[in-house]
C-alpha cells in the first residue's frame, strides 16, 4: 500500500526571511528605540520589541512602494568603541497589506530561537516554528484555523522531517498534547502510518508503504503497537489567535 505525503507544510522561513535579505532595499530608516512607544509597530501589528533601551530599529522598504515591509531589531552589546549590534527580531509583511505575517526572534548570540508566522494572511498566527542550535527542529501548526496547534512537524539535523504528529479528534489542550495519528517519513516521502482510534494514546492501526518499510513481525499479526511519547506541554497560538 502507498501512502501520498502529506505533510503540507509551509516553511514560511523561505519566503519571509528571503524578503528580508535579498536584494538591496530602495529604501531604509535607521531609529533608536525609546521608552515613549512605538506607533510604526503598532499600526502595522509588529511583534519585535521597539522600545525598550539599548535597541536600534531599522526598517527597510522592498517593495519599492514607499512603505516599509521588513523591520529589524538590534541590540547593542558593549561598550564604546568597542559596541556590537546583535540581530533581536526581524519581521516582514510579505503580501503588502501592512500588517506583518511573520516574525522572527533571535537569542544573545543572534541566533534564532522562534518563528511565528500567518501563513494565510487572516491576521492570526497559524505556523510556529522551533529553533534548536540554529536549526529547525519543530513545526507547530494550525491547519483548520480554530486557533490551537493540532500539528507537529519534528525535523532532523539535516532540516528533513522525520515525523508528523497530528490531533485529529482535538483532544489536545494549551498544557497537554494528545495525538492520535503519527506519521513517518524516509527520503522525503511517508512510509508509515500509525492511528489511534479510541484516544487511548496507542495506535490501533498501522497503514504501510510496503516498498519502503515492511511490517515487523509482531504488529503484522494485528498486535496493537503502543504509540511514541507524548509527554510534555503543547506549544498553543499565541493569544488572540484563531488560526
Amino acid at each position: 500500500m502507498r501512502i501520498a505525503t502529506s505533510l503540507g507544510l509551509l516553511l514560511v522561513l523561505g519566503t519571509g526571511i528571503a524578503a528580508c535579505g535579498s536584494s538591496q532595499p530602495q529604501h531604509a530608516r535607521r531609529r533608536t528605540g525609546a521608552s515613549g512607544g512605538d506607533h510604526a509597530a503598532v499600526e502595522d501589528h509588529g511583534r519585535c520589541d521597539t522600545t525598550s533601551a539599548g535597541l536600534e530599529v531599522s526598517e527597510y522598504d522592498t517593495s519599492g512602494d514607499s512603505t516599509p515591509d521588513v523591520r529589524r531589531v538590534f541590540r547593542r552589546v558593549g561598550d564604546p568603541p568597542l559596541t556590537r549590534l546583535i540581530l533581536a527580531c526581524r519581521e516582514s509583511d510579505l503580501n503588502g497589506d501592512g500588517t506583518k505575517d511573520v516574525v522572527r526572534f533571535y537569542n544573545e548570540e543572534g541566533r534564532p530561537l522562534r518563528e511565528e508566522a500567518d501563513r494565510n494572511f487572516d491576521g492570526n498566527l497559524d505556523t510556529i516554528t522551533i529553533f534548536q542550535d540554529g536549526r529547525i527542529v519543530r513545526q507547530e501548526i494550525d491547519e483548520n484555523n480554530d486557533g490551537r496547534i493540532d500539528s507537529k512537524v519534528y525535523f532532523d539535523e539535516e532540516g528533513h522531517a522525520t515525523r508528523t504528529e497530528r490531533d485529529l479528534a482535538g483532544r489536545s489542550t494549551a498544557d497537554e498534547w494528545h495525538p492520535d495519528r503519527w506519521e513517518y517519513y524516509e527520503d522525503g516521502r511517508m512510509v508509515r502510518m500509525g492511528t489511534d482510534l479510541d484516544g487511548d494514546g496507542r495506535v490501533d492501526r498501522w497503514d504501510r508503504d510496503h516498498e519502503f518499510s515492511p511490517a515487523p513481525d509482531d504488529q503484522s499479526t494485528g498486535a496493537a503497537a503502543a504509540a511514541p511519547s507524548t509527554t510534555g506541554a503543547a506549544t498553543a497560538a499565541p493569544s488572540g489567535s484563531s488560526g
